[in-house]
């Protein structure tokens, strides 16, 4: 069970809150449940709205004023909930409210293999509304695992000699996907020797409730080849149906079709 104070006391006597979420491990498609402990404190409060919301941090480009890229952190909600309309919580009082978040399939994976990635910081966000204010409270952690399908595709990599470097999530949409989120997830594995030619692929899975999308990008060492359009691939992988794939062959076929073309190997 994940405990966490969210929200000090709002004024002088006045109420505070305190959420609770059942199980913090979850995957995509799945739901995150818990409830919202509002505590009276010594007079009536008016609780104007109420509502809980899914927040990753996000990379987010951009220039400053002499046209130089920058780059910075944004805390960025997404699949919010409103829990109820107005309410009053008397003194001393305590008004409970269960919920059940839905984790879009579109959602980055936090952890792999029973180890957490290092920078995905994706939680329940509560906030609150009294006095014309909003009270946003802490970040209560969730821990997003792989679905089946996305963990065979990742497993192919390990096969084949690819070794975890990173993940980041980017604001942004990749052209030619099921992409709802206005961010995605990109996982780099560090290439193994025998791709003398390459230094990193980097994985973005978006998914919906029957398929995903599966977008690989090659990042390669300088001064071999030439930008080419053989670099990226994606492809299409149904979550019911991966098991009909050899991943490491497909991906493995693929790595070599291309290191031929560009002398890599």
């Amino acid at each position: 069970m994940g405990f966490k104070r969210l929200l000090a006391s709002m004024g002088a006597g006045g109420a505070s809150v305190e959420t609770v979420l059942f199980e913090e491990n979850v995957v995509p498609g799945g739901v995150v449940q818990g409830e919202v402990r509002i505590q009276g404190g010594k007079v009536d409060q008016q609780i104007q709205g109420l509502s809980v919301a899914l927040q990753a941090k996000v990379e987010v480009e951009g220039q400053d004023l002499e046209g130089n890229d920058t780059e910075h952190l944004q805390n960025m909600k997404f699949a919010e909930q409103e829990l109820g309309g107005a309410f009053t919580v008397q003194p001393g009082g305590e008004h409970v409210v269960p919920f059940g978040l839905e984790i879009p399939w579109e959602t980055p994976i936090t952890a792999f293999s029973g180890q957490k990635l290092p920078k995905m910081d994706i939680g329940v966000r509560t906030q609150l509304a009294i006095a014309r204010a909003v009270d946003a409270g802490d970040l209560d952690p969730i821990t997003v695992h792989p679905l089946p399908a996305q963990n065979a595709i990742l497993d192919a990599f390990g096969q084949l000699g690819f070794r975890f470097k990173s993940a980041d999530m980017e604001r942004g949409h990749i052209r030619g996907t099921r992409q709802k989120l206005p961010f995605y997830q990109e996982i780099e594995f560090t290439a193994p020797q025998h791709y003398r030619g390459l230094n990193q692929v980097e994985v973005t899975f978006i998914a919906d409730g029957h398929e995903m999308d599966v977008v690989l990008e090659m990042d390669k060492k300088p001064g071999l080849f030439t930008e080419g359009s053989d670099s990226y691939r994606a492809f299409t992988a149904g979550l019911h149906s991966y098991q009909e794939t050899d991943w490491a062959a497909y991906l493995n076929q693929w790595l070599a079709e291309v290191g031929g073309r560009r002398n890599w190997f």
